[in-house]
């Protein structure tokens, strides 16, 4: 096949675990073949020398699709951008609608790679159709590690509240009236007076001064804890118990220590991260919040107006309206980690701040209930958040 000069090169990539479909195609609409490669080394050397052969063939630039960015197309997609190829996300749910409209013969992975060449022509000719392919950008390294220590941080505090909720339901029914000597199960002091002992028993003989001399246990709680010494009941179920309670204990303060440690690393990154420290400027917006937040955006580039990014962050709806009824509806694009994130840092912002918290009051007497009225003044914080980012500026009253 003859090819023109200059042509661009388009690559379809269909993702899978083990092995990747591709196909070749150019912009002016002719295909130049498929093949598979394996996700490993080797496959990926194969990939780019084969792309390498086409691109000499076209001598134009190249531009790569793949559905599963940041999924199992890991690190392919990260190998491809270290290249100077531009990179393109297929939209799953766009992908969809587009199998749905344009129903292939059969499902296959060559066929699946195909229709991304497909993709390209639609995008080109149909303007509706723009978003299906979405441009992947560079995200900064900080950004990126961020988003791995929020999302672990997330994981490990959620083992927490399981293996808290269980102390709690096991300690009442193993010795009633334990839990209620603190206000919190988790607090450091209580979880060393149960670890002090091996057997839940001995510490209703504990004596003052052994008490003292436990770890975060000062003279207020030692009264306390003398005080349910005198009325302290156990079940005879202890004795079988007491091994699972105790590794519980342990874990979940190991758990804490883990936790704390993360939040020492997402301060560090969050010092190094533009939007990170753009975000913290927001008067109520706390560590946790700023570090998902700008783990989860990324780089501001990805957004080509603030409603893009209000969508992404769950503060906006879709438009659902038909005749003259008008209506919203949820996004399923939005991104969950970030929408979390936002919720709490709008709700402990809205705290601190008269205006805010007047938005917030009003919205409520509008009929609107909690979420509803944070997600509303969440909507207008991030278009203030899509321009400080855009403009790179600190937030100001």
């Amino acid at each position: 096949m003859t090819i023109t000069p200059t042509e661009e090169l388009y690559v379809s990539i269909d993702v899978g675990c083990y092995q990747h479909d591709i196909s070749v195609g150019l912009s002016n609409g002719d295909f130049l073949g498929r093949f598979e490669i394996d996700h490993t080394k080797t496959g990926f050397a194969d990939f780019f020398d084969k792309i390498e052969q086409y691109r000499a063939q076209s001598n134009g630039a190249v531009t790569v699709a793949m559905e599963g960015y940041n999924g199992h197309a890991r690190p392919l997609d990260k190998l491809i951008q270290s290249k100077d190829y531009r990179l393109l996300n297929i939209n799953n749910l766009k992908l969809a609608r587009f199998k749905e409209i344009f129903p292939g013969a059969a499902k296959t992975d060559p066929i699946d790679s195909r229709k991304g060449l497909e993709l390209f022509q639609l995008q080109r000719t149909l303007p509706l159709a723009k978003n299906i392919l979405q441009e992947i950008y560079a995200i900064p390294r900080t950004n990126q590690e961020l988003k791995r220590l929020t999302r672990r941080r997330k994981r490990l505090v959620k083992e927490r509240v399981i293996y808290i909720n269980t102390l709690q339901t096991d300690l009442r029914a193993l010795s009633p009236g334990l839990v209620e000597i603190t206000k919190d199960v988790k607090n450091i002091w209580f979880l060393n007076f149960l670890t002090s002992s091996s057997d839940l028993r001995k510490l209703a003989s504990k004596p003052e001064k052994a008490l003292l001399n436990i770890k975060q246990v000062g003279v207020k709680y030692v009264k306390i804890i003398l005080e349910w010494q005198k009325n302290a009941i156990f079940s005879d179920d202890l004795s079988f118990m007491s091994p699972m309670l105790k590794q519980d204990l342990n874990r979940i303060i190991e758990l804490r220590k883990m936790i704390r440690q993360l939040d020492t690393l997402i301060l560090e990154r969050l010092e190094e991260s533009k939007i990170g420290q753009r975000l913290l400027s927001i008067k109520g917006f706390g560590v946790t919040s700023c570090g998902e937040l700008a783990g989860e955006i990324g780089c501001i580039e990805r957004f080509k107006k603030e409603s893009s990014l209000a969508l992404y962050i769950g503060m906006a709806a879709l438009d659902n309206s038909s005749g003259k009824k008008k209506g919203s509806k949820k996004s399923k694009q939005v991104n969950r980690h970030a929408k979390r994130a936002m919720m709490a840092a709008v709700d402990h912002q809205r705290r601190g701040n008269e205006k805010s918290q007047k938005y917030y009051d009003k919205k409520r007497s509008e009929g609107k209930k909690h979420n509803q009225a944070i997600r509303s003044l969440g909507r207008h914080l991030s278009r203030v958040i899509y321009k400080m980012l855009k403009n790179d500026r600190d937030y100001y009253v």
